[in-house]
């Protein structure tokens, strides 16, 4: 007779500023879909994916949180006692790599001291066309592999456009949180659709509580 995996439940929280792909990387990874002109999140998202790594299972616990400028003050209350960030910026904006900083460092401040930390440069489907490169390109691949090392992150760049690297972050974040933190005994998929979308904004217009920019 054979048992389920144990799941390990993982609060991950997304970080980063407004419009630099949040909600649609989320979205990427749940659903496995891709919005154009996702309206911005009001407030925070709240998600949930099972993926299976190896022998293990995980069940991820996803706060998406707004980008703008009024919610920052509401940040804490989501990183609070997560075990995982992902810290969000645009390739081809630079303000949003300097944001990006800004939350490392927050996060290495306040958050869990155990807590892994992804760094992420959304919008790579913008820049991997080599003649467009240079032109559209505002943060080199050096300044993020730069700052990760610095700070002990993971490391990625992303496209949530094409699904480019999207799954692998969500892998490299469960193969490094310990498997103490197991527990419950459901049976995990990989890759399936999310199992809860609930919107926690008190106001606005959300489709799916997944809403951001791509």
């Amino acid at each position: 007779m054979s048992f389920p995996n144990p799941v390990t439940s993982v609060k991950l929280v997304l970080l980063g500023e407004a419009a630099v792909g949040k909600s649609s990387l989320v979205l990427r990874f749940v659903s496995n879909e891709f919005q154009e002109n996702k309206e911005p999140t009001i407030g925070a998202a709240f998600l949930t994916q099972k993926l299976t790594i190896g022998d293990r299972a995980i069940k991820y616990e996803i706060w998406d949180t707004a980008g703008q400028e009024r919610f920052a003050s509401l940040a804490p209350m989501y990183y609070r006692n997560a075990q995982a960030a992902l810290v969000v910026y645009d390739v081809t904006k630079p303000a949003s790599f300097v944001k990006a900083r800004q939350w490392v460092k927050e996060l290495r401040e306040q958050a869990s001291k155990d807590i892994t930390i992804a760094l992420v440069g959304n919008k790579y489907d913008l820049v991997e066309d080599d003649n467009e490169e240079d032109l559209v390109r505002k943060v080199n691949v050096e300044e993020g592999q730069n700052l990760a090392d610095e700070e002990g992150l993971l490391f990625f760049e992303t496209s949530a456009k094409t699904g480019y690297n999207v799954k692998d972050v969500f892998v490299a974040i469960g193969n490094k949180i310990p498997e103490a933190t197991a527990s419950g005994s459901d049976t995990a998929t990989n890759q399936t659709s999310g199992e809860g979308r609930i919107d926690l904004s008190g106001g606005g217009n959300f489709n799916n509580a997944t809403s951001g920019c791509c």
